[in-house]
């Protein structure tokens, strides 16, 4: 992936840089079996498949030239033969207090796709964490309402290789830059990735096989060594598919996407509750909680006036109840797209979480972050093709 400080060499270039990847193989894609079978297709030993793994992933190299205990031959080789997740950053913002940053990235064939890096200070007992926020798909076929990337229709899955470099990108700053918290003076330093969320563009379970063979690959005890603990998979509930997720051997946590305590509600947001009602959705993830013994997160997205009444809080313990201490909800306050949505007060905020409590549901809210940066899923891409079309439209000369 060419850094930020690339940028600004390769912007005109991006199209020659594009072509002259679209035939190499990007190793990113490449479990370590299947980088193995690649070398020994080449004549090479399968062992080099572990230094080279070891370069990408905790190295964190991207160019060949450096990797110094491969042969020459191989470097030249994987020169003319390999890539290392071709993509450009095509725009980088962060925020005012440096806790949020996002990129654009331009994908090979000139699809753009969003990543987020949100840093959190320690808090009482927690670590400090390093969370990437990182997208599945160039678009999204769900159409959900109030998300901008719901909006914008569906382009096409992304590759396992993808996936993968959008957290590279962010482990790469860091190991170059760690973080402090400013403000917070003793704070420890964090100089690697925690955590990853996919909560970015796109719906994660509709990309199942590309979604975890990048989770598989970025968990190798040889590779990146990122536990599967630490990463969370969100869905606007595919059903078919979070019972297959429940029997995967990689431990993975599971969010959904809920947002409406009623089917009617529900449908009205979220196409996908015409063929999956929440009826059907809450018994897959009772089967998922049965299988894995793991909590749920609900995601909810809290819409004034739409979604966010006691009455609607009430509704939502019924729902969940029988889910017991297995079901948490993260309240989230909407952000501001095309839609016509807005965020409720803080009062609004405070009596929707006091029933949920009272009625014994776990639930959090989710602190606004990146507001000023437009870090809502979808949100720098839309602003970004506007400002590029108004650019093509504007007279020359």
């Amino acid at each position: 992936m060419l850094s930020v400080p690339d940028r600004a060499c390769y912007n005109v270039g991006a199209m020659t840089i594009h072509q002259e990847t679209k035939h190499k193989v990007d190793l990113l894609s490449l479990t370590l079996p299947e980088m193995e079978g690649w070398l020994r297709e080449r004549g090479e030993e399968p062992y080099r498949a572990r230094q080279l793994y070891s370069w990408l992933y905790r190295q964190l190299a991207t160019d060949f030239a450096t990797m110094s205990n491969l042969p020459r031959g191989l470097r030249q080789k994987l020169e003319e033969e390999a890539c290392i997740g071709p993509v450009v950053v095509r725009s980088e913002q962060h925020s005012k207090d440096d806790r949020t940053r996002k990129i654009l990235l331009e994908l090979a064939d000139g699809k753009l796709i969003e990543a987020v890096l949100m840093l959190y200070p320690p808090l009482g007992e927690s670590s400090a964490r390093a969370t990437v926020c990182v997208s599945s798909q160039a678009g999204c076929a769900f159409g959900c309402t109030f998300c901008a990337t719901g909006q914008m229709g569906f382009d096409r899955h992304l590759s396992a290789g993808e996936i993968v470099a959008q957290v590279l990108h962010f482990a790469r700053e860091l190991r170059a830059d760690p973080w402090r918290a400013a403000g917070l003076p003793g704070s420890k330093t964090i100089d690697h990735i925690t955590n990853i969320v996919l909560m970015g563009m796109g719906e994660p379970l509709h990309n199942y096989d590309n979604l975890l063979k990048a989770l598989r690959i970025l968990n190798s005890a040889e590779g990146f060594q990122l536990g599967a603990r630490h990463m969370t998979v969100s869905t606007v509930g595919l059903v078919p598919a979070i019972r297959r997720l429940s029997q995967e051997p990689l431990q993975v946590n599971l969010a959904i996407s809920l947002h409406a305590p009623s089917d009617e509600l529900r449908g009205q947001t979220m196409p996908i509750n015409r063929k999956y009602p929440l009826k059907e959705l809450l018994a897959a993830c009772q089967d998922y909680i049965t299988a894995t013994g793991r909590q749920v997160t609900f995601e909810y997205v809290l819409l004034a006036g739409v979604n966010d009444t006691p009455a609607h809080a009430q509704q939502l313990a019924e729902l969940l109840t029988p889910l017991k201490q297995f079901a948490h909800v993260n309240c989230i306050p909407v952000n501001a797209t095309g839609a016509d949505y807005r965020p409720p007060g803080p009062d609004a905020i405070r009596a929707f979480r006091s029933v949920l409590f009272e009625r014994g549901v776990s639930n959090s809210v989710r602190a606004e972050r990146g507001d000023d940066i437009a870090a809502a899923c979808g949100q720098l891409r839309t602003r970004f093709e506007e400002r590029r079309k108004q650019k093509a439209l504007a007279p020359q000369g």
